[in-house]
Order: C-alpha cells, then sequence, then structure tokens
C-alpha cells in the first residue's frame, strides 16, 4: 500500500482546510498563547507531511516496504542488505524532503539575521537622539506622536516616545511599557522569525500566511494579557488608543499599529476565558497534531516497522 494519496489529501487539508475552521472558531481571542501555539502546530504539521509526501511520491511503491535499512541505503550508507544502488527515484525521495527541511531551516535563519540587523541600524539611531530614563527603563526618543516599541534580541530595549511620557498617565504608561517587556521575556521576534520563514518557503499556501497573520496578532494579545495583570483595562486601552497610528520600525515589536481596534475590542468586551476541558482538549491535538502526518507511513508500512 502506497502512503501517497492519504498523505496528499492531508496536506491538502492541513493546508488549505484547517485554517479557515481555526479562523471561524471563537476561542483564540480568549486564549491567544494556545492559539498561536496551535497556528504553529499546525505549519509543522503541514512541513513535516509536505516532506513525506515528496518522498511517497517519488520512491516506488515497492521500496516503501524497507524500513530504515532502506533508507539509509538510499542515503549512500552501506548496510550489507543487498539492495540495488539506489537510483535516480531513491535520490529523489531523499533529496526533496531534506531540501524541504533545508529551505525552512535557512528562511528562518535568513530572517532572523535580517530583523537583528534592521535592529542594531535602529539601535544607532537610538543612541544618537535617544535619551536613557532610569525611572521608566526605556530610552526616549523625541518625537511628536505617542509610540512605544521594543528591540528584542540580545541588549534588548524598550523605546518610547516623549509625546507618550507627557500625554499618558503613570497607569497607562506602565501598562505599555509592561506590553514590551512581555514582548522581550516572551522572546515574540522568535516566534514571528518561524511563522515569516514557514510563509516564505510555502508562499502559495493559505495556512502561511493566515499562520503569519494570526500569529502577530495572537503575540500581541498575549503581551496585552500580561499587561492586564497589573494595569487596568481601561488604562491599556486609552494607551493603545493613543499609540494606534505609530509606526513602527522593522525588526521591532509594537504596542500600536494595524490590529489596535481588534485588540481594543478584545481589552474593553467581556472577558471569559474558554473552558477548561476545552483548553485542554485543544492543547492535547496541538500536541498530537505535528505527528499525524506519520500514520500514513505506519499503516502502509508495518514490515519496515520491525
Amino acid at each position: 500500500m502506497n502512503a501517497a494519496p492519504a498523505l496528499v489529501g492531508y496536506t491538502a487539508a492541513v493546508g488549505f482546510a484547517a485554517p479557515h475552521l481555526l479562523l471561524r472558531a471563537a476561542w483564540p481571542h480568549r486564549a491567544p498563547a494556545l492559539a498561536a501555539a496551535v497556528w504553529h502546530a499546525l505549519a509543522v504539521s503541514f512541513s513535516i507531511a509536505a516532506a513525506l509526501t515528496a518522498y511517497s511520491l517519488a520512491l516506488p511503491a515497492e521500496h516503501l516496504h524497507v524500513g530504515l535499512m532502506g533508507l539509509l541505503h538510499t542515503c549512500g550508507v552501506d548496510v550489507g542488505t543487498g539492495q540495488p544502488y539506489p537510483d535516480t527515484a531513491d535520490r529523489l525521495a531523499v533529496g526533496v524532503p531534506a531540501a524541504i527541511g533545508v529551505a525552512l531551516v535557512a528562511s528562518f535563519a535568513f530572517h532572523v539575521v535580517r530583523a537583528r540587523r534592521a535592529r542594531s541600524k535602529h539601535w544607532e539611531a537610538v543612541d544618537l537622539v535617544g535619551r536613557r530614563s532610569a525611572r521608566l527603563r526605556a530610552t526616549v526618543l523625541p518625537y511628536g506622536t505617542p509610540a512605544a516599541y521594543c528591540l528584542p534580541g540580545r541588549g534588548p530595549r524598550i523605546v518610547i516616545s516623549d509625546a507618550a511620557v507627557r500625554r499618558l498617565t503613570p497607569e497607562q504608561l506602565g501598562s505599555v511599557l509592561e506590553h514590551e517587556q512581555a514582548h522581550i521575556a516572551g522572546r515574540h521576534h522568535l516566534v514571528l522569525a518561524a511563522a515569516e520563514a514557514f510563509h516564505a518557503v510555502f508562499r502559495w499556501v493559505p495556512l502561511t500566511r493566515h499562520a503569519r497573520e494570526q500569529t502577530a496578532l495572537l503575540l500581541e494579545m498575549i503581551a496585552d494579557d500580561r499587561a492586564l495583570r497589573s494595569h487596568s483595562h481601561e488604562a491599556l486601552a486609552t494607551a493603545l488608543y493613543e499609540m494606534a497610528a505609530a509606526r513602527t520600525p522593522k525588526g521591532a515589536l509594537a504596542a500600536g499599529g494595524q490590529s489596535v481596534l481588534i485588540r481594543l475590542k478584545r481589552v474593553l468586551g467581556p472577558r471569559k476565558a474558554p473552558h477548561l476541558a476545552l483548553r485542554g482538549a485543544v492543547a492535547a491535538a496541538a500536541a498530537a497534531v505535528p505527528l499525524l502526518p506519520l500514520l500514513p507511513l505506519l499503516v502502509a508500512c508495518p514490515p519496515g516497522l520491525g
């Protein structure tokens, strides 16, 4: 039995159908951290499924039953099984999935390095025109619009405009600073880089676009929730409103931006966390989803398990 049809169907379902189901669900904005984990679990599952699909389509069906020894032989390792020397199909079966993995890793590294370089250039500009505030534990920039953002990575820092310092109350300012600190502590820039890398490799798949957009939004909601632990909803909402029009430098994470309207409705609306049973079920599903692409191979190749 060839696992390719099942893998093709699963890959299509995860890449094209799953994101629309998740977008229509009501719970993700009530549990943003869990929702972000689900989006990334789907991304991992799709990547594994795509690699295994390429493997199954490239390798002749009769070669799918040789298990680990056959895979090692295809990779050029002499295991003394007497199998014929790997042909073009064998090498494609290993080479294409390997290329997918290398592309994902290289894309992630590229986005991390590119964002780091952009932050480094901005750090230099901030050091030239900004002043360090020990009270705020942030760098204050002369800028006429209320704005705040963080520059994560090594030597992270929070940057805030002097207009924000003047126009926001101490509690509002504190909520913004706590929001940015959440981005730094959670290493959200790496999570975003992973979503960007996934989209760059599989740009034509709807899952990649939605995962990138939703990850950015959910990370802002996670930071909002961190700020709401110690500040009022009204203080954070007012601060978000004041900074809605602020621009964000490349490589930075900001409290304002295009997602402010959605987040304002969430911050000021009724708060009801998902039921514990739902959270547990979704968490279990998120943990299992990356492994699901392996099932067709296990069903198709039971002799190879030995």
